[in-house]
This record gives structure tokens, sequence and C-alpha cells, in this order.
């Protein structure tokens, strides 16, 4: 895998990678920029998010699972010096549906964060995850 990132102006950047699909990063106009998009520490968060949703969505659906809705709410906490690395990342995984089984639920999510999901391995080894998950009707 490969990635390019070309500044824009500010401290804005645009980044590509072998998908061919550029993103934006940016920061906020306190630092120096213009707070035009997500941070990059941001996009690691985003990244996560969405690397094990597409896990958990992918095995419920593989389980015949009925999903009516799905959300993925991700919440870090942050050291107070610099480098201000994450110290801890709560995965709070939302579901709607009707007859939705917990123990499948539990076992996606377990599939994904010990398996599959690069993300989470990569961070996993830096920094604490838990997750909790809800099921709605």
């Amino acid at each position: 895998m490969e990635a390019k990132i070309r500044w824009i102006g500010g401290l804005s950047f645009a980044g590509l990678a072998d998908s061919g699909h550029w993103v934006v990063m940016d920061t906020d106009a306190s630092s120096g920029g213009s707070d035009g998009s997500a941070t990059p520490l941001e996009m690691v968060l985003l990244g996560l998010g969405g690397c094990t949703s597409m896990d958990v969505v992918s095995i419920l659906q593989k389980m015949r699972v009925p999903l009516d809705r799905y959300e993925t709410v991700l919440g870090a906490e942050r050291a107070a010096e610099h480098p201000k690395t994450f110290t801890k990342i709560r995965i709070e995984y939302r579901f709607w549906g009707q007859g939705i089984d917990p123990q499948k639920v539990e076992k996606a999510i377990g599939l994904s964060m010990t398996k599959y999901c690069s993300v989470s391995a990569m961070l996993d080894k830096a920094v604490p995850i838990e997750h909790a998950y809800q099921i709605n009707p």
C-alpha cells in the first residue's frame, strides 16, 4: 500500500492512496489551519470506526441478522502533552432492528476486534480499546 500527501496551502493537505480517492486533511484555525476538514488524528479514529463497522456488518449479514439501522460512536481520550496521542478509545456499536441476537452481535464484534480489523490490531498495541453495544427495536 502506498499513499501520497499533497500540500494545498496553509496547513491543508490532500491525501491519495491505492484506492484512487482523495481525502482532505486540515486543522483548526487556532493551530494555523483553515478548519476545512477532519484532522489527521480524527481520520485515525474514523478509520478505526470504518474498519470495524465493515467487519461487523459483513459478519452479521452472513449470519442473516436483520439490521434496519447501524452506527458506531467512537470516543477517544488524549494525552495532555505533545504528541497528544490517544490514551483510551471507546467504541459503542448501535444496532436497530427486530430479532437481533445479542450472541451473534458479540461474536461479530469479537471477530472484528481480534481477527479482522487491521486498524484495531495496530492501535490496540498502543492504546487500550474498550467496546460496548446496544440493541434497539
